[in-house]
């Protein structure tokens, strides 16, 4: 998984690239530690994302509750096996997906 992390102001991209799962998901989770102080505006680019496992789908639980404290979180250019993982989950629910 490669992670590119852009910060503009408050709002911070991260574009995921390639696989989240349970070898990668701490490696997201240590960045999104790192880096969200300040940010008010949380964006995930999954346009180059092949595959989400529940190890990433958690650490996207702590970011979206990380981000309901101090502002917002959208995920984007999510493909069709990425939205049916969030849909069976349920987590079209809780996201907000563009």
């Amino acid at each position: 998984m490669i992670i590119h992390k852009t910060l503009n102001g408050s709002e911070l991209t991260l574009a995921i690239e390639g696989r989240l799962d349970t070898i990668t998901a701490p490696d997201l989770e240590s960045v999104l530690t790192e880096s969200l102080e300040g940010v008010t505006d949380l964006i995930f680019d999954f346009s180059e994302l092949e595959y989400i496992s529940s190890a990433g789908l958690r650490v996207l639980l702590f970011a979206q509750k990380t981000m309901n404290k101090q502002g917002s979180m959208k995920v984007t250019n999510v493909n069709e096996t990425i939205m049916e993982i969030f849909e069976v989950t349920s987590f079209t629910d809780i996201l907000t997906i563009e």
